[in-house]
C-alpha cells in the first residue's frame, strides 16, 4: 500500500478522534467545569484587589474628616464676632473671612460625601463577590465530579481510537508521520486533500512543476500554500 493511502486512511481513523476531541470541549460538563475553575483562579486577586481599594477608600475619608473637622474648628474664632464689631473692627473682613471657611466646608463636605458612597458601592461590590465566590465553589465540586465521569467515558472512547492509530501509523514513514502530527497540532484538517485539475482542493493553489512532478511519481506532497499533504485521486 502506498504511503499516501496509508496515510488516508490513517487520517479517517484521525477524523474520529477529532470529533471526540470536539464533542469533549463543547459539552456542557466541561463547560461547567472550565468556566467555574476559571472564576475561582481569578476570583483571590479580584478580592484582594477589591479590598486594597476599599482600605484607600476609607483612609482618604478619614484624612478628608479630619480636614472638615479641622476648617469647622476655625468657625469658633468668629463666636465673639459681636464682641470685635463693638470693639471697631472691620465687620466686612471678618464676613468674608467666615464666607470663605463657609464654602470651604461645603466643598469638604461634598468631598465626603462622594467617597462615603465610593466606600459603599466598593463594599457592596466586595460582599457580592464574595458570596458569588462562596456559591461557585459549592457549584464547582460538583461540575467537577460530573466532568470527571464524562471525561472517564471519553478517554475510554480517545483510547481504543488511538490504539487503532497506533497500529496505522506502523506502516507510515516517520518523517511524514513527524510532519503528519505538526500540521494535526496546528489545527490543519483535514491535513491530507485531493488535488483537482493540478490544484489543491482545499485552497486552490497550482501546484508547481515540481509539485506535479512529485504527486505523479507517486511520493508525498504538500501544497505550497496550505501546507496540507496532497494525493491524485
Amino acid at each position: 500500500m502506498a504511503q499516501i493511502e496509508k496515510l488516508l486512511k490513517y487520517q479517517a481513523e484521525d477524523s474520529k478522534l477529532l470529533q471526540i476531541e470536539r464533542e469533549a470541549a463543547n459539552s456542557e460538563e466541561w463547560k461547567n467545569y472550565s468556566q467555574a475553575k476559571s472564576f475561582l483562579t481569578k476570583a483571590p486577586e479580584k478580592l484582594e484587589a477589591m479590598d486594597a481599594k476599599a482600605r484607600e477608600l476609607t483612609s482618604a475619608l478619614d484624612k478628608l474628616t479630619k480636614k472638615y473637622d479641622e476648617i469647622a474648628e476655625t468657625i469658633k474664632d468668629f463666636e465673639s464676632l459681636d464682641e470685635l464689631v463693638e470693639g471697631g473692627a472691620d465687620i466686612s473682613f471678618y464676613k468674608k473671612n467666615v464666607a470663605q471657611i463657609t464654602d470651604k466646608l461645603k466643598s469638604v463636605k461634598s468631598e465626603i460625601n462622594a467617597l462615603v458612597k465610593s466606600v459603599k458601592e466598593a463594599d457592596e461590590e466586595y460582599q457580592t463577590l464574595k458570596k458569588r465566590t462562596i456559591s461557585v465553589q459549592k457549584q464547582y465540586t460538583e461540575y467537577s465530579a460530573k466532568y470527571q465521569e464524562y471525561k472517564k467515558g471519553k478517554l475510554a472512547e480517545m483510547e481504543a481510537v488511538r490504539s487503532e492509530l497506533n497500529k496505522l501509523s506502523g506502516g507510515i514513514d516517520a518523517e511524514v508521520m513527524k510532519r503528519y502530527e505538526v500540521k494535526r497540532s496546528e489545527r490543519i484538517f483535514p491535513i491530507i486533500c485531493a488535488v483537482k485539475n493540478d490544484r489543491c482542493s482545499k485552497c486552490g493553489m497550482e501546484l508547481s512543476i515540481v509539485g506535479k512532478e512529485k504527486i505523479n511519481s507517486g511520493e508525498v506532497t504538500e501544497c505550497e500554500n496550505c501546507h496540507r499533504f496532497l494525493y491524485k485521486e
